[in-house]
């Protein structure tokens, strides 16, 4: 056999090889179909961050101390710092911001977003962090659930409120972000989206309390849990 057709066969085989192997290493990615759905009457949720990931992302602890990033998403609303570790964890595969569907972006009470998300094999696990904008540090959230692994299967998963437990809770318009206000009808009262060290808590992640009545808050603003739920869906 002439050189020129072994370096031909050559050629042809690693035709034939090399779509396999690129096959072989590309990540298989799956898709997802998310409803948030808040069933509060009187709470706001502050724009959803909702992340795909592997273990060693993790959003928050319940009995443990609160993040930097989740802290500032349930004392004064700032989804920043959470999305910005998203984007740069190498554990996280898709990160979305999800807006309420009309009217400011917060989630209305007793409404529904719907979005889209990807996850890659290896990376098949959601959370998910909102704040209850009527709160001195509630939230609510997702942490590190597996989502479904076959096209067509679903999921859901009720939510609850968490108190971060590193802000008293004042219940005071000052203390308060100012969309609580102006969102529930009582019109422009202030309030700061800015940590105050004179109100830290230095506690731990628990169940929220709930709406104690002891200031500004009334009984519009209180909740029964679970205060949301999370519908999930592989379509691809």
């Amino acid at each position: 056999m002439s050189r020129r057709l072994l370096l031909i066969g050559g050629a042809l085989a690693l035709l034939l090889v090399a779509p396999a192997a690129a096959l072989a290493e590309a990540p298989q990615v799956a898709t997802y179909e998310v409803t948030i759905t808040n069933h509060t009457t009187g709470q706001w949720f502050t724009p959803a961050v909702v992340a795909t990931h592997r273990r060693g992302f993790d959003a928050f602890d319940v009995g443990r101390s609160v993040s930097f990033e989740v802290k500032e998403i349930a004392e004064n609303g700032n989804i920043d710092p959470l999305v910005s570790a998203a984007q740069a964890s190498r554990a996280v595969w898709d990160t979305k911001v999800v807006l309420g569907v009309s009217g400011p972006p917060p989630i209305a009470p007793g409404s529904s977003v719907t979005f889209e998300i990807t996850a890659a094999r290896g990376a098949q696990r959601i959370s998910w962090v909102s704040m209850l904008i009527c709160t001195n540090d509630g939230f609510t959230g997702l942490d590190s659930v597996r989502l479904p692994s076959r096209v067509g299967e679903s999921a859901t998963f009720d939510t609850n409120a968490y108190d971060a437990g590193s802000e008293i809770n004042t219940e005071a318009w000052e203390d308060l972000v100012p969309p609580c206000a102006m969102l529930t009808g009582f019109g422009d009262q202030g309030g700061t989206a800015v940590s105050n060290p004179a109100l830290a808590e230095n506690g731990v992640i628990a169940m929220h309390p709930g709406i104690a009545g002891v200031a500004d808050l009334v009984r519009r603003h209180a909740w029964i849990n679970p205060v949301a739920t999370v519908e999930v869906t592989r379509t691809k």
